[in-house]
């Protein structure tokens, strides 16, 4: 059933995955589905155009040379999440300009038991309601013939259909015949309404909806009489709504707390203990992929503390390698810290995902970075991952220079000597390097069996300053590429200043992903990541960089913009 859902979830990405200048359909408009999705879903995505026209104009935007292949990506994307549905036969005549699929529940039959049932809704909009009922029916049929007992339901006036799998049982022999064996036969299980099993239902004459639990789609009936109940009685969502535009070709919104029990964070941690409660975007095509204007929303008593904005480009970036495949830069990296944390509490994966990097300094370093390294680090910084060819890849750390940096920077000498580690300067062509190195001895012997020593040096971090900035780096290697001319820097490369452009300013900073470099880590720590690229494929191939922005606060909520910069592979 999810493979559905699946589907409408990634088709609209998957058929976008070219640069292009516009969207087609009903583009700007609020999803009208959103009264099927309860007001505590974990979230709800809508793709707000109709997917011929999203496909048509994908293969538009490509060039003649690549046309063939665009093709083949669309038709295998179909029959990877279609399963025994042909798309042009069965849902292309009717389906119209809207598709919203959400998780509506976390766990449907709150039976500790057997573990987390999510609810998943999926609400097609029909263009010809006629064709939809006929769909619906030949679906239906099929499913009966191959051994599925149906359920005709009326709900509220709705007719709702789902199905009971038969299940082979063994019958006891009659007392009246005494030679008779047991035997086989085909009954249908019990009817359990937390049993899962596909259910679908046509709502008047504008959608069409699928749901893996009856449950499901009689919540959504629910949902669309008490429209309290709906997420259209969220003011985070109107203010989401809000900031469609007529570019916007799809809408996601979440509330947090649920979305990161559902992915696998801590369910038992409270609502209102969450620094932000929602999260909203509004997906426009833009001319290098998808820009998505972004809302987090904190319950409305929460005072947000203030957003240094900058208009001027972050010239740390001057010092970040151009190959770097993962970045963070930006202004008050104490203030910054605690905001993220606080933001990514109770999803265990993604605060492992976040402290990751300060975690491998920290085992570099032996200190603790955010305790020795944040205070006094109040203005610009930038954090790059630069890939090595060793198992564990470089970082370099550049931040400018404050009255507590001297300091900061004598105590982590002391610290290193306490290691056993040894301080010192090296010259790295015409300038001074400072590196905290650990000597070791190994012993070889020669022909003549006389033992020799020889001195091994191994390079724990290096430091040094340059104009108004400190620099620091876990190789000689990696400090090397940070000090290489400007024009080789990550600020004057072209993919990041493309992955940035679509974003507005003031900001407060940028956090840059080169995912063809780091999405093999992305997907070990994230399984909706993996989920993604097995019903997706090969859409996540298309996928250049992704990038994220702060715009500051507004009222009760923090504003931003994600950016997918997507190519040709």
């Amino acid at each position: 059933v999810w493979s559905y859902y699946c589907w409408w979830g990634a088709i609209g990405f998957g058929w976008l995955s070219t640069p292009s200048n516009g969207s087609g359909g009903r583009s700007g408009q609020a999803p009208t589905a959103a009264v099927f999705v309860s007001r505590q879903a974990p979230v709800m995505v809508s793709l707000l155009s109709n997917p011929d026209r999203l496909a048509a104009l994908r293969l538009a935007r490509v060039s003649p040379a690549k046309r063939q292949r665009a093709r083949a990506e669309l038709e295998q994307l179909k029959q990877t999440l279609l399963g025994e549905l042909t798309y042009e036969q069965d849902v292309q005549p009717w389906i119209g300009n809207e598709i919203t699929a959400a998780v509506t529940n976390v766990d449907v039959d709150r039976n500790g038991e057997n573990g987390q049932q999510p609810g998943y809704l999926l609400a097609i909009a029909t263009r010809d309601p006629q064709r939809s009922r006929e769909f619906l029916q030949l679906f239906w049929q099929k499913r009966a013939i191959a051994g599925t007992d149906l359920v005709f339901e009326q709900y509220s006036g709705v007719q709702v259909i789902y199905g009971k799998e038969r299940q082979r049982i063994v019958k006891p022999p009659t007392p009246s015949k005494t030679n008779s064996t047991k035997q086989a036969v085909d009954q249908p299980e019990p009817n359990s309404p937390d049993t899962p099993t596909l259910a679908t239902a046509v709502v008047g004459d504008r959608f069409v909806l699928f749901a893996n639990y009856p449950k499901v789609l009689r919540d959504a009936i629910n949902n669309v009489q008490a429209t309290e109940l709906n997420l259209t009685s969220i003011d985070a969502y109107q203010q989401t709504v809000q900031r469609l535009s007529k570019e916007s070709i799809g809408l996601v919104f979440s509330n947090l707390a649920p979305l990161g029990d559902w992915l696998g964070g801590d369910p038992s941690l409270p609502f209102d203990t969450l620094l932000y409660q929602h999260l909203g975007l509004a997906v426009e095509v833009d001319r290098q992929g998808l820009v998505a204007p972004a809302l987090l929303t904190a319950p409305k008593n929460q005072i947000l503390a203030a957003t240094k904005l900058t208009d001027d480009p972050f010239q740390a970036l001057q010092f970040i390698p151009a190959s770097s495949s993962l970045v963070a830069v930006g202004d008050d990296l104490q203030s910054a810290w605690t905001k993220i944390q606080t933001g990514v509490a109770g999803d265990d994966r993604l605060v492992k995902l976040v402290e990751q990097p300060f975690l491998d300094l920290q085992q570099r370093w032996q200190i603790d970075v955010p305790k020795q390294v944040f205070p006094w680090v109040q203005s610009e910084y930038a954090l790059g991952l630069v890939p090595d060819a060793s198992p564990k890849p470089d970082w370099v750390f550049v931040a400018r220079r404050s009255p507590a940096a001297a300091e900061a920077i004598a105590e982590f000498d002391a610290i290193a000597q306490k290691q056993g580690l040894s301080t010192g300067t090296l010259m790295l062509g015409d300038r001074p390097v400072s590196a905290w190195t650990k000597l070791s001895t190994t012993s070889s012997r020669s022909r003549r069996q006389t033992p020799t020593l020889s001195l091994q040096t191994d390079v724990q971090g290096v430091h040094t300053t340059v104009d108004d900035y400190e620099i620091f780096a876990t190789s000689i290697e990696a400090i090397s590429q940070a000090l290489s001319p400007a024009n080789q820097s990550l600020l004057a490369a072209e993919p990041f200043q493309q992955a940035i452009a679509p974003f507005h300013t003031p900001r407060n900073g940028y956090f840059y992903i080169d995912w063809a470099t780091l999405n093999q880590v992305i997907k070990q720590q994230l399984p909706i990541a993996r989920l993604l690229e097995a019903v997706g494929q090969p859409i996540l191939s298309h996928i250049r960089s992704i990038a994220i922005t702060n715009y500051g606060t507004e009222a009760n909520g923090q504003y931003g913009a994600i950016g997918v910069q997507l190519q040709d592979p």
